[in-house]
């Protein structure tokens, strides 16, 4: 393919919005326009024309520069504003930090990770492209490694990485500066542990020292791998410094059926899916998701999380709805925490306890609304996912605005009953006819301690009580009326439909 689309004399020299966004990629991927012409099957003058803004992009450039780049939307974006007319300057850069205190007065002009896996290996790409906006040139740069097989199971991540811990010589980390990333960066450990790493990146190699003085720019690039057997199914993008631009890119074997999503969590107590959606691309025998934002809010922190459906089934023999939850990290009915009531959290004083708690809860329900579908809503609460906390998550039909619960306790039935099947996920073979009240009060206590009552009514009534009885240690088969017996999920008619309250008032 080669770009063919007629000039039409651009915007006589000035950068436009789009041209700006395809400079930003480019400089990203560290690809020279000749680089980006091949990969994209276009020619090289045709790129370098769009670039200098002497050339207006056609749509179907913006799509294969989305797709070559891996901006996970953002040239479409910009294309979409470029033809809407919204043209411009290109995108000024971020304004220096007043707290010249703060984190040596670095800002991110851009943050972008390509996570890249073999089947048996994790090997992560991160670069960033860093502005000096202190008083004091820098010298050094912290990083994290952070891993964690089991989120939901944290005695078993702990047992595990106490046998067999994270090593620098797994991790192979190599790190590079500059406008190509043409200069190593020595490095030295800060922080060791069997899990968790915490490294300085030099600013300094082979050639000497060199510094990043106030009002200079730079990009770093540093790699490291990690093997499956330490890497869970998870990767999370925290938000420290301020940042302009945030970039994602996953790219997995496509014999394995990946499946990706994400949450977004702040300092707040709730998670939600990602604003914009993941883009998803077929290259040859790999399959690649990528994301970007724009202007992340500080302390805010973004997760992709996947799951091969490859791996979960071992025949064809379709497997049974309790395996394939237990598959997906659910406490199954004959443990002993689904019969112990949960402990309470102690707020505001463990309210980084509760988002954590939470946090897991929002990637288990993801997990699970990927292999099943809820017409009449979901829930799952903690103990469900092994975690003895008084938490609890509800997402209403149709909406993915979930509710969560911390400390919750019905304090208040209403007079009206009804009977309406319920399906647990603890023992997701049944199904079981369940009589309940038509409303429900529920006192619950936020992140800051405040107590709240809550109403509920009908079919959300009905999906809070079973959430709440799971952290009293109660499960739905305890209300089955003498003589009633679950039926077989063979039996059962309802599922992918909401409740019928046709009959009520």
């Amino acid at each position: 393919m080669t770009g063919g689309a007629r000039s039409t004399g651009g915007d006589s020299g000035e950068t436009n919005a789009f041209a700006a966004e395809l400079t930003r990629w480019r400089d990203v991927r560290s690809l020279s326009r000749t680089a980006l012409a091949k990969l994209m099957g276009y020619d090289r003058s045709y790129v370098s024309k769009v670039e200098s803004g002497h050339e207006r992009p056609s749509r179907e450039f913006a799509l294969h520069a989305d797709a070559a780049l891996k901006s996970g939307g953002a040239l479409r974006t910009a294309f979409r504003e470029f033809e809407a007319g919204r043209t411009g300057k290109s995108r000024p850069p971020l304004p220096f930090p007043t707290d010249q205190s703060a984190a040596g007065s670095l800002v991110v002009d851009h943050d972008d990770a390509t996570l890249h896996y073999d089947g048996h290996t994790y090997r992560l790409t991160q670069r960033r492209h860093l502005v000096n906006g202190g008083t004091e040139p820098i010298t050094r740069y912290l990083i994290r490694i952070s891993v964690d097989r089991y989120p939901g199971d944290p005695e078993r991540s702990n047992r595990l990485y106490s046998e067999n811990p994270l090593t620098w010589d797994e991790i192979g980390l190599h790190a590079w500066h500059g406008q190509d990333r043409s200069e190593p960066m020595g490095w030295s450990a800060h922080h060791d542990r069997d899990a968790f790493k915490e490294v300085w990146l030099h600013f300094a190699g082979d050639t000497g020292h060199f510094p990043l003085y106030p009002g200079e720019s730079t990009w770093i690039e540093y790699e490291y791998t990690v093997r499956d057997e330490h890497w869970g199914n998870w990767f999370q993008r925290a938000i420290r410094l301020p940042t302009a631009k945030l970039s994602v890119s996953l790219n997995f074997p496509a014999d394995l059926t990946p499946v990706v999503w994400g949450l977004h969590t702040s300092m707040t107590a709730e998670a939600m899916p990602f604003p914009t959606a993941i883009d998803r691309t077929i290259d040859h025998d790999r399959v690649i998701f990528a994301w970007s934002c724009q202007d992340p809010p500080l302390h805010a922190r973004y997760r992709l999380e996947w799951d091969f459906r490859s791996r979960t089934t071992t025949d064809t023999t379709p497997a049974r709805p309790s395996k394939t939850m237990a598959a997906l990290g659910v406490v199954q009915d004959g443990d002993p925490l689904l019969r112990r009531t949960a402990r309470p959290f102690d707020l505001p004083a463990e309210a980084e306890d509760a988002r954590r708690v939470i946090t897991e809860l929002h990637s288990a329900a993801e997990r699970i609304a990927h292999a099943h579908t809820f017409g009449k809503g979901m829930g799952i609460a903690a103990p469900q996912i092994g975690i003895d906390r008084a938490a609890a998550l509800v997402r209403p039909p149709g909406t993915d605005q979930p509710i969560t619960l911390l400390n919750p306790t019905v304090i208040e039935n209403g007079t009206e009953i009804d009977e309406q099947y319920e399906g647990c996920l603890s023992f997701f073979d049944v199904r079981c006819l369940i009589p309940r009240p038509m409303q429900i009060h529920v006192e619950h206590t936020d992140i800051t301690g405040k107590k709240k009552i809550t109403v509920f009514d009908r079919g959300m009534a009905r999906l809070v009580a079973h959430e709440v009885d799971h952290l009293h240690g109660t499960l739905c088969h305890d209300h089955l009326p003498e003589g009633r017996h679950p039926i077989p999920i063979e039996q059962y008619r309802g599922t992918g439909q909401t409740w019928n309250y046709s009959g009520s008032s």
